[in-house]
Protein backbone atom coordinates (compact mmCIF):
# COMPACT_ATOMS: atom_id res chain seq x y z
CA UNK A 1 0.00 0.00 0.00
CA UNK A 2 1.18 3.61 -0.67
CA UNK A 3 0.66 6.81 1.49
CA UNK A 4 -0.16 10.14 -0.21
CA UNK A 5 1.72 11.61 2.77
CA UNK A 6 3.84 10.67 5.98
CA UNK A 7 2.02 11.27 9.17
CA UNK A 8 2.54 14.02 11.19
CA UNK A 9 4.63 13.40 13.99
CA UNK A 10 3.94 15.13 17.34
CA UNK A 11 5.52 17.87 18.85
CA UNK A 12 5.50 17.49 22.86
CA UNK A 13 3.15 16.02 25.31
CA UNK A 14 1.05 18.94 26.07
CA UNK A 15 -0.19 18.29 22.34
CA UNK A 16 -0.70 14.66 22.35
CA UNK A 17 -4.27 13.61 21.12
CA UNK A 18 -3.91 10.53 23.30
CA UNK A 19 -2.58 12.07 26.69
CA UNK A 20 -6.25 11.90 28.47
CA UNK A 21 -6.14 7.92 27.60
CA UNK A 22 -2.24 6.79 27.21
CA UNK A 23 0.00 5.14 29.86
CA UNK A 24 1.27 8.90 30.64
CA UNK A 25 -2.18 9.79 31.73
CA UNK A 26 -2.05 10.64 35.47
CA UNK A 27 1.75 11.96 35.47
CA UNK A 28 2.92 15.18 37.15
CA UNK A 29 5.06 17.43 35.26
CA UNK A 30 8.17 15.30 36.86
CA UNK A 31 7.31 12.19 35.53
CA UNK A 32 6.56 13.44 32.56
CA UNK A 33 9.33 14.96 31.68
CA UNK A 34 11.23 11.64 32.82
CA UNK A 35 9.18 9.84 30.44
CA UNK A 36 10.29 12.28 27.76
CA UNK A 37 14.05 11.35 27.72
CA UNK A 38 13.36 8.07 27.12
CA UNK A 39 10.43 8.72 24.44
CA UNK A 40 11.06 9.03 20.48
CA UNK A 41 8.33 8.61 17.91
CA UNK A 42 8.19 6.22 15.14
CA UNK A 43 5.65 6.39 12.11
CA UNK A 44 4.74 3.43 9.58
CA UNK A 45 2.72 3.11 6.47
CA UNK A 46 0.17 1.43 5.80
CA UNK A 47 0.81 -2.50 5.46
CA UNK A 48 4.07 -2.28 7.23
CA UNK A 49 5.00 -4.23 10.08
CA UNK A 50 5.80 -2.65 13.54
CA UNK A 51 7.40 -6.24 14.68
CA UNK A 52 6.60 -9.70 13.94
CA UNK A 53 6.26 -12.40 16.30
CA UNK A 54 9.55 -14.02 18.24
CA UNK A 55 11.34 -10.98 17.46
CA UNK A 56 13.25 -8.98 19.94
CA UNK A 57 11.59 -5.83 21.51
CA UNK A 58 13.69 -3.30 22.59
CA UNK A 59 11.09 -0.47 22.76
CA UNK A 60 7.21 -0.15 24.19
CA UNK A 61 4.96 2.17 23.90
CA UNK A 62 1.50 3.83 22.64
CA UNK A 63 -0.40 4.60 19.38
CA UNK A 64 -1.26 8.21 18.66
CA UNK A 65 -2.91 7.65 14.97
CA UNK A 66 -4.29 5.21 13.13
CA UNK A 67 -4.91 1.78 13.49
CA UNK A 68 -2.46 -1.65 14.13
CA UNK A 69 -3.37 -5.27 14.02
CA UNK A 70 -2.08 -7.98 15.75
CA UNK A 71 -1.99 -11.39 14.15
CA UNK A 72 -0.69 -15.31 14.75
CA UNK A 73 0.59 -17.47 12.54
CA UNK A 74 -0.01 -21.39 13.20
CA UNK A 75 2.06 -24.00 12.12
CA UNK A 76 0.52 -24.47 8.61
CA UNK A 77 0.68 -21.43 7.84
CA UNK A 78 -2.62 -20.11 8.45
CA UNK A 79 -2.81 -16.32 9.56
CA UNK A 80 -5.26 -15.43 12.86
CA UNK A 81 -6.04 -11.52 13.57
CA UNK A 82 -6.36 -12.20 17.20
CA UNK A 83 -6.64 -8.22 18.06
CA UNK A 84 -7.05 -4.79 17.34
CA UNK A 85 -4.84 -1.24 18.13
CA UNK A 86 -6.36 1.72 18.23
CA UNK A 87 -4.81 5.20 19.42
CA UNK A 88 -3.98 5.20 23.13
CA UNK A 89 -3.06 1.43 23.01
CA UNK A 90 -0.15 0.29 24.46
CA UNK A 91 2.40 -2.07 22.55
CA UNK A 92 4.37 -4.30 24.12
CA UNK A 93 5.14 -6.04 27.34
CA UNK A 94 7.45 -4.80 30.12
CA UNK A 95 9.22 -7.87 31.14
CA UNK A 96 9.28 -9.60 28.19
CA UNK A 97 12.02 -9.57 25.85
CA UNK A 98 10.07 -11.19 22.40
CA UNK A 99 6.92 -9.83 20.76
CA UNK A 100 4.22 -12.34 20.85
CA UNK A 101 2.18 -11.20 17.53
CA UNK A 102 2.90 -9.71 14.29
CA UNK A 103 2.10 -6.37 14.37
CA UNK A 104 1.04 -4.60 11.35
CA UNK A 105 -0.07 -1.00 10.60
CA UNK A 106 -3.56 -1.32 9.27
CA UNK A 107 -3.15 2.52 8.38
CA UNK A 108 -0.69 4.94 8.00
CA UNK A 109 0.76 4.76 11.44
CA UNK A 110 2.21 7.00 14.20
CA UNK A 111 3.64 5.80 17.96
CA UNK A 112 5.30 7.27 20.88
CA UNK A 113 7.96 4.86 21.71
CA UNK A 114 9.84 4.33 25.45
CA UNK A 115 13.25 2.51 25.30
CA UNK A 116 12.46 -0.05 27.46
CA UNK A 117 14.81 -0.42 29.82
CA UNK A 118 14.71 2.79 31.19
CA UNK A 119 10.50 2.37 30.62
CA UNK A 120 11.04 -0.78 33.05
CA UNK A 121 13.01 1.43 35.61
CA UNK A 122 10.34 3.71 35.63
CA UNK A 123 7.96 1.76 35.86
CA UNK A 124 9.08 0.10 39.11
CA UNK A 125 9.43 3.94 40.76
CA UNK A 126 6.88 5.89 39.63
CA UNK A 127 3.02 4.64 41.42
CA UNK A 128 1.28 6.60 38.38
CA UNK A 129 2.80 5.03 34.84
CA UNK A 130 2.72 1.64 36.85
CA UNK A 131 -0.85 1.69 38.22
CA UNK A 132 -2.35 3.46 35.14
CA UNK A 133 -0.87 0.38 32.84
CA UNK A 134 -2.00 -1.70 35.37
CA UNK A 135 -5.61 -0.24 34.70
CA UNK A 136 -5.36 -0.55 30.90
CA UNK A 137 -4.58 -3.93 31.14
CA UNK A 138 -6.98 -5.27 33.06
CA UNK A 139 -9.14 -3.37 30.16
CA UNK A 140 -7.16 -5.05 27.62
CA UNK A 141 -8.63 -8.50 29.44
CA UNK A 142 -12.37 -7.15 29.85
CA UNK A 143 -12.20 -6.37 26.29
CA UNK A 144 -11.17 -9.69 25.24
CA UNK A 145 -13.51 -11.74 26.91
CA UNK A 146 -15.94 -9.62 25.50
CA UNK A 147 -14.95 -9.75 22.06
CA UNK A 148 -14.42 -13.67 22.49
CA UNK A 149 -18.45 -13.40 22.92
CA UNK A 150 -18.76 -11.32 19.75
CA UNK A 151 -17.22 -13.87 17.86
CA UNK A 152 -18.62 -16.95 19.13
CA UNK A 153 -22.06 -15.99 19.57
CA UNK A 154 -23.17 -12.95 17.70
CA UNK A 155 -24.34 -12.80 13.98
CA UNK A 156 -22.97 -11.27 11.05
CA UNK A 157 -24.93 -8.40 11.35
CA UNK A 158 -24.04 -7.89 15.36
CA UNK A 159 -20.39 -8.56 14.80
CA UNK A 160 -20.10 -5.60 11.83
CA UNK A 161 -22.61 -2.96 14.39
CA UNK A 162 -19.98 -3.95 17.19
CA UNK A 163 -17.25 -3.47 15.37
CA UNK A 164 -18.21 -0.17 14.15
CA UNK A 165 -19.53 0.43 18.08
CA UNK A 166 -16.05 -0.25 19.20
CA UNK A 167 -14.53 2.09 16.56
CA UNK A 168 -16.98 4.85 16.91
CA UNK A 169 -16.80 5.20 20.92
CA UNK A 170 -13.26 5.01 20.98
CA UNK A 171 -13.02 7.91 18.47
CA UNK A 172 -15.45 9.90 20.71
CA UNK A 173 -13.62 9.48 23.50
CA UNK A 174 -10.24 10.22 22.24
CA UNK A 175 -11.85 13.91 20.77
CA UNK A 176 -13.84 14.57 24.25
CA UNK A 177 -16.91 14.54 22.13
CA UNK A 178 -20.32 14.59 24.35
CA UNK A 179 -22.62 11.37 24.11
CA UNK A 180 -25.47 13.15 22.11
CA UNK A 181 -26.03 13.88 18.61
CA UNK A 182 -24.80 11.55 15.56
CA UNK A 183 -21.68 9.85 15.92
CA UNK A 184 -19.24 10.56 13.21
CA UNK A 185 -15.95 8.53 12.38
CA UNK A 186 -13.54 7.18 9.60
CA UNK A 187 -13.48 3.64 9.24
CA UNK A 188 -9.80 2.36 9.46
CA UNK A 189 -9.91 -0.70 8.25
CA UNK A 190 -10.97 -2.22 4.28
CA UNK A 191 -13.79 -4.28 4.18
CA UNK A 192 -11.23 -7.06 3.88
CA UNK A 193 -9.37 -6.51 7.44
CA UNK A 194 -13.36 -6.70 9.11
CA UNK A 195 -13.64 -10.03 7.54
CA UNK A 196 -10.29 -11.37 8.48
CA UNK A 197 -11.05 -9.96 11.68
CA UNK A 198 -14.56 -11.02 12.52
CA UNK A 199 -14.29 -14.45 10.97
CA UNK A 200 -16.78 -13.74 7.93
CA UNK A 201 -16.06 -13.88 4.02
CA UNK A 202 -15.98 -10.27 2.40
CA UNK A 203 -19.50 -10.74 0.54
CA UNK A 204 -20.92 -11.01 3.94
CA UNK A 205 -19.37 -7.80 5.16
CA UNK A 206 -20.34 -5.93 2.09
CA UNK A 207 -23.66 -7.58 2.12
CA UNK A 208 -24.45 -6.08 6.02
CA UNK A 209 -23.00 -3.39 5.71
CA UNK A 210 -25.16 -1.85 2.82
CA UNK A 211 -27.96 -3.64 4.79
CA UNK A 212 -27.10 -1.21 7.28
CA UNK A 213 -26.85 1.46 5.32
CA UNK A 214 -30.14 1.16 3.27
CA UNK A 215 -32.06 1.30 6.87
CA UNK A 216 -30.38 4.15 7.37
CA UNK A 217 -28.73 2.54 10.70
CA UNK A 218 -25.61 4.40 8.93
CA UNK A 219 -24.55 6.98 6.10
CA UNK A 220 -21.80 6.31 4.69
CA UNK A 221 -19.81 9.25 2.52
CA UNK A 222 -16.71 7.46 0.29
CA UNK A 223 -15.84 4.03 1.83
CA UNK A 224 -14.86 5.01 5.45
CA UNK A 225 -16.75 8.00 6.38
CA UNK A 226 -19.01 6.80 8.64
CA UNK A 227 -21.88 8.52 10.27
CA UNK A 228 -24.45 6.67 13.10
CA UNK A 229 -27.34 9.12 13.56
CA UNK A 230 -29.05 6.63 15.87
CA UNK A 231 -26.38 5.73 18.08
CA UNK A 232 -28.76 3.55 20.57
CA UNK A 233 -30.01 1.93 16.98
CA UNK A 234 -27.06 0.41 16.49
CA UNK A 235 -26.14 -0.71 19.86
CA UNK A 236 -29.60 -2.85 19.70
CA UNK A 237 -28.31 -4.16 16.97
CA UNK A 238 -25.15 -5.12 18.23
CA UNK A 239 -27.32 -6.61 21.03
CA UNK A 240 -24.95 -4.49 23.93
CA UNK A 241 -25.85 -4.10 27.11
CA UNK A 242 -27.97 -0.34 27.94
CA UNK A 243 -24.84 0.44 29.98
CA UNK A 244 -22.53 0.45 26.81
CA UNK A 245 -21.41 -2.77 25.92
CA UNK A 246 -17.93 -3.74 25.46
CA UNK A 247 -15.22 -1.92 26.62
CA UNK A 248 -12.59 -0.22 24.23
Amino acid sequence: MTSTSPPVLPQDCDGCPIRHRAVCARCEAEELERLDGIKYYRSFQAGQTVVWSGDRMDFVGSVVSGIATLTQTMEDGRRQMVGLLLPSDFVGRPGRSAAAYDVVATSDLVMCCFRKKPFEELLRETPAVSQRLLEMTLDELDAAREWMLVLGRKTAREKIASLLLIIGRRNATLKLVAGSGPMVFDLPLTREAMADYLGLTLETVSRQISALKREGIIHLEGKRRVTVPDFDGLQAIAGDDSDGGMLV
